[in-house]
This record gives C-alpha cells, sequence and structure tokens, in this order.
C-alpha cells in the first residue's frame, strides 16, 4: 500500500488542493469537481481499506490509482 504522502502527490496531480489541515489530519478539495477527502499523514503505509476509501471519496478507484 502507498504512503500518505505519494497518495496525496497522486491527488494534487489530478487537481486537488491543500484545503485546511488540523492535527495530522490533511483535507483536499478538487474546485473543479467539488470532491473532498481526508488523508492523515502518518508515517508508513496508509492501510488498504483506508487508502481505498480515500480514492472513493475522492472520485477514484484503484484502477484509477494504478495507472497515474
Amino acid at each position: 500500500m502507498p504512503t500518505a504522502k505519494e497518495v496525496v502527490r497522486f491527488l494534487k496531480k489530478k487537481g486537488f488542493i491543500e484545503k485546511r489541515q488540523k492535527g495530522s489530519h490533511l483535507v483536499l478539495e478538487n474546485p473543479g469537481t467539488g470532491f473532498r477527502t481526508v488523508v492523515p499523514m502518518h508515517s508508513g503505509d496508509l492501510p488498504k481499506g483506508l487508502f481505498l476509501k480515500i480514492l472513493k471519496d475522492a472520485g477514484f478507484n484503484l484502477k484509477d490509482y494504478l495507472e497515474k
């Protein structure tokens, strides 16, 4: 599974911007689509379920991420 930084990098390439951060939780939003997601900025890999939930909230699936 990817790290939080890798997921944020992918989301930024897809048009997401950092909206705000509270503690270790970074809120990203895509102004064009209105999608919003929260990424916990912890070290190490994200758990699989959380990673897939972040992608779903952002309007993507695993295939979209793997194709980058």
